[in-house]
């Protein structure tokens, strides 16, 4: 029985990582308060960076095509310098410019940041400020298209994207906020932010793979961590689906009031 509930709270741990990844209420935030209402002190990197990659790969499939034209387009005119393919290499060398500032200050200060931040109450905090901002720019309709970003547009959703280092505070809240704040349209900011998640997420992966090579716990926790991957997985590519539909309605501010009610009922009662 024991084993089972084991498996169980796993199994709600990938379903939350997956829910609550793509939208903008902070997966970090939601995993440390259903950590904590779960009685699981800490779920461990191997589970962070498994769940994560579960995530990735759904959001990497629904983009698959823009990843590959982006590609493509990017290779194109590095050899040829058609400008016809000059759009996809610009926003292929604004993605990277706007990865720099989350690359640095996490690798110098993300241990710090984590064990300083991690806190039901800093998650908290962190929700009342992510619903602010959405509230904010929820009737925001910029006109920048692909094409049309600058490097400041990148700097600026580079250095959101690196606040959300910060546990509750959403990384796909802060780089849709800011992307639309510089005046992109919907569907801009929402692919420029993920396409912003991608280098970010593999880069963790990648410096994360020692530790779970030499994680102690991992053969022992081969079926929750299992059971959380495929959750993460499914649950993450319809989390997506939903929330770009949300995006083209313009509906933002839901996810202001929700980040709302949470946090005030994350004060009061934890």
């Amino acid at each position: 029985m024991e084993e089972t509930w084991l498996w169980l709270k796993y199994l709600i741990l990938g379903i939350v990582q997956g829910a609550t990844e793509p939208i903008p209420v902070s997966s970090s935030g939601h995993l440390i308060v259903a950590q904590r209402l779960l009685g699981v002190d800490q779920a461990g990197l191997t589970f962070e960076i498994l769940t994560n990659t579960a995530s990735l790969l759904a959001i990497m499939f629904i983009y698959r095509h823009d990843i590959g034209r982006l590609i493509r387009g990017s290779w194109t005119y590095m050899r040829t310098r058609d400008a016809a393919y000059k759009s996809d290499f610009m926003f292929a060398l604004y993605v990277v410019i706007g990865t720099i500032p989350a690359v640095v200050i996490g690798l110098l200060f993300k241990d710090w940041i984590e064990a300083t931040f991690s806190s039901v109450k800093t998650v908290a905090i962190a929700l009342l400020f992510t619903g602010l901002a959405l509230w904010l720019i929820r009737n925001m309709r910029g006109r920048k298209q692909d094409g049309d970003l600058k490097f400041r547009d990148a700097l600026l959703v580079g250095l959101a994207q690196a606040v959300a280092l910060i546990p509750g505070v959403s990384r796909s809240g802060s780089t849709v906020i800011a992307s639309i704040a510089t005046g992109m349209k919907q569907d801009t900011a929402l692919r420029f932010s993920f396409m912003l998640y991608i280098p970010i997420s593999l880069g963790a992966i990648v410096l994360g793979l020692p530790d779970i090579v030499e994680a102690s716990d991992a053969p022992g926790m081969l079926l929750p961590y299992v059971l959380a991957f495929f959750a993460a997985l499914i649950v993450t590519y319809f989390a997506m689906k939903w929330f770009m539909g949300i995006m083209a309605k313009g509906n933002l501010k839901y996810f202001s009031y929700y980040c709302f009610v949470v946090g005030i009922l994350l004060l009061i009662f934890l």
